[in-house]
């Protein structure tokens, strides 16, 4: 069976362990307190209740702050181990290695620890102070005294310093696993106690309670406190102890602590009111009561214990995975952690293109309705206007007037109206690289592994953006290449099939190039000289308007032939030069770049965020803390059925 000291012993280290990492309960951290599953006895009081005294008489030893006011300003974990004999000393968890034989320095390494972290001001804080008390004149437990309850803030508190001392305790007595140890003084109303009142709150049923009756004889005569001690007043699952502490002239003279025990014992076993209680008071007998309760609640709570660090381990070490583990220091080992990380957002980069992950399919759109509607917005109407066709034409005749058909009005009707497309085919271009760059910006913020690493991810983006430039770059030449092509070389084969004279079926256009004059059309003799226009037009119209409206349709007709072809090889350019480029090459100029860093270039690119680095050394010491714990608890010789 696992001793006493083992138990308490076990719940001690952890309890260090835990306010050296900073979890001492009552935080906000998402992680589970263990300081929280923690059994401990929570000494609650008001102030001139006589906590202090209790808890020094519990020891034996005058160690404990004394004065007006608020005088415990910091939780204090009081913890005791029994010694077989030897010299009795102290040592503190905030300097371990120092060990306190005179306990009037204890007494002032408190005040100096409390202020350390309070100032010289009256504020309280959290942060618990651990005191570890070794001698044979005490039992092993451990007891977390609290600032004693007050109603009204005195000179020099914050107005808070009521409810902030209220929220404290109550942070520590809600706990399921603490054991409220609340003391009351005996020659006031039990019914006006604040630790009482406050136990009753959050203990209803008084199980976790240990009530205390303290200043028993300094009751009035002929008055006594049996109706409390014996349950009637006020009924809890625990007996209620009485304690007789020492007198203020006992504390001035410095009275032994040893020798004020059995002044104790002696008031007890004398009384005429208390003597058949006698064995079950005194500070002696409350010692020993709460350690024994102690030990069996901590046995009770060890399964528990061990689930909770079970869990936590487990959500450590998945919190780890997801913020990454430590990068090794060696050049090799950081040329290869870069090189993960780019194919890791690589892969994810390529998800989006291909449709494993939505965006790509903007790419899309934009050829398949952006540049459709563009090339229809396009000015044709204007450009192939009854006027533009006739000062184009005429201009391009010069002095003499064409023959049969104007080639040189037709090439630069149809070089002006190509030129149009110019528009639609770099905007196709700008519109794909945008949607590249968000794909990149996204794929990046996606990237898990590389969040960790912001100067990595900055200058992967930079990178990133880099290329995908110099692509829309290619990709607009490519593009403007594919106009100018259509505008190099006009084919041949369509106005092969255009016909030489103008027709008689009216002065409306015709949709397209249409058939072959027939026969019968050449033997029709050409319109009137009053259909050829006014021979004073400045422009100087050689033909009538259904001529050169003939003209305007057949040039239309053309563009609409190239306006189809561009939208089928616009897109295809596109692809090949920019999409495709970004899916194979996104990378390769960083990849020849980071294979010629050095160490120290390559370990300024894994540069962490300081804030993720210290969440990651607080998880990591943390896990350190819950397996040392697990270990611990493995070590002691539990119950064996």
């Amino acid at each position: 069976m696992a001793t006493m000291e083992s138990l308490i012993g076990l719940v001690n280290r952890i309890q260090r362990a835990c306010t050296a990492l900073g979890d001492y309960g009552a935080g906000d951290d998402a992680l589970n307190s263990l300081w929280d599953a923690l059994p401990s006895v929570v000494v609650v009081g008001g102030q001139s209740s006589g906590k202090s005294s209790v808890l020094e008489s519990i020891v034996g030893r005058d160690f404990l702050p004394r004065g007006s006011g608020i005088v415990t300003r910091r939780p204090l974990v009081l913890q005791l181990h029994k010694t077989d004999g030897g010299e009795e000393y102290a040592e503190f968890g905030h300097i371990p290695r120092r060990r306190f034989t005179d306990f009037s320095l204890v007494r002032q390494e408190i005040q100096d620890e409390t202020d350390r972290i309070t100032g010289k001001s009256k504020q309280i804080s959290p942060i618990p102070i651990h005191l570890s008390i070794y001698s044979p004149n005490v039992v092993n437990l451990t007891l977390i005294d609290l600032p004693g309850l007050t109603k009204v803030a005195v000179e020099g508190q914050p107005e808070s310093i009521v409810e902030d001392i209220e929220k404290m305790v109550r942070a520590y007595v809600d706990k399921p696993n603490s054991i409220i140890l609340a003391i009351s003084p005996a020659n006031q109303d039990i019914a006006t106690s604040d630790a009482i009142k406050l136990a009753k709150e959050v203990d209803p049923s008084g199980e976790r309670t240990f009530g205390v009756l303290t200043k028993l004889d300094l009751m009035d005569k002929g008055t006594n406190a049996l109706d409390v001690l014996e349950g009637r007043a006020y009924r809890l699952q625990h007996p209620w102890v009485g304690i007789v502490n020492r007198s203020q002239a006992d504390i001035l003279k410095n009275t032994d602590m040893i020798y004020a025990r059995r002044r104790e014992q002696e008031y007890f076993y004398t009384s005429p009111d208390y003597g058949h209680l006698a064995s079950k008071m005194g500070s002696v007998y409350l010692a020993k009561l709460l350690s024994q309760h102690l030990e069996s609640v901590i046995k009770a709570k060890i399964p528990g214990i061990i689930a909770l660090i079970n869990k936590g381990i487990d959500e450590m070490e998945a919190e780890l995975d997801r913020l990454g583990r430590p990068i090794a220091v060696d050049e090799g080992a950081k040329l290869y952690t870069i090189l993960e990380l780019c194919r890791a957002f690589d892969k994810i980069f390529k998800q989006h293109l291909d449709g494993g992950r939505p965006g790509g399919d903007r790419i899309y759109g934009v050829f398949d309705n952006q540049l459709p509607a563009a090339l229809k917005k396009l000015p044709f109407d204007r450009h192939l206007s009854l006027p533009n066709v006739k000062k184009i034409v005429s201009e391009s005749d010069g002095y003499q007037p064409h023959l049969i058909a104007p080639e040189q009005g037709y090439r630069r009707l149809i070089e002006g109206a190509l030129n149009y497309f110019r528009g639609p085919a770099e905007a196709s271009v700008d519109a794909v690289h945008f949607v590249l760059k968000e794909l990149v910006r996204k794929s990046i913020g996606e990237t898990e592994e590389l969040r960790r690493f912001p100067i990595l991810q900055s200058t992967l983006a930079t990178a990133a953006t880099e290329a995908l430039e110099k692509f829309r770059v290619e990709s607009k030449k490519t593009v403007s290449r594919l106009v100018e092509m259509e505008s190099s070389y006009l084919t041949v084969d369509f106005f092969r099939q255009l016909p030489q004279e103008p027709d008689r079926l009216g002065p409306g256009p015709r949709p397209g190039p249409g058939p072959a004059p027939s026969p019968a059309d050449r033997r029709n003799p050409p319109p009137p000289p009053s259909d050829r226009g006014n021979p004073s037009d400045p422009l100087g119209d050689r033909y009538g308007d259904s001529h050169f409206r003939r003209i305007g349709s057949n040039v239309s007709s053309y563009i609409n032939m190239v306006s189809d072809t561009l939208r089928i090889t616009i897109p295809k350019a596109v692809v090949l030069c920019q999409v495709k480029e970004a899916r194979q090459n996104l990378l390769h100029y960083f990849y020849t770049q980071i294979g010629r860093k050095e160490g120290k270039q390559l370990g300024d690119l894994l540069d962490e965020d300081p804030s993720l680095m210290s969440k990651r050394q607080d998880i990591a010491k943390r896990l350190e803390l819950y397996k040392a714990a697990r270990d611990e608890i493995d070590a002691v010789a539990w119950v064996r059925s």
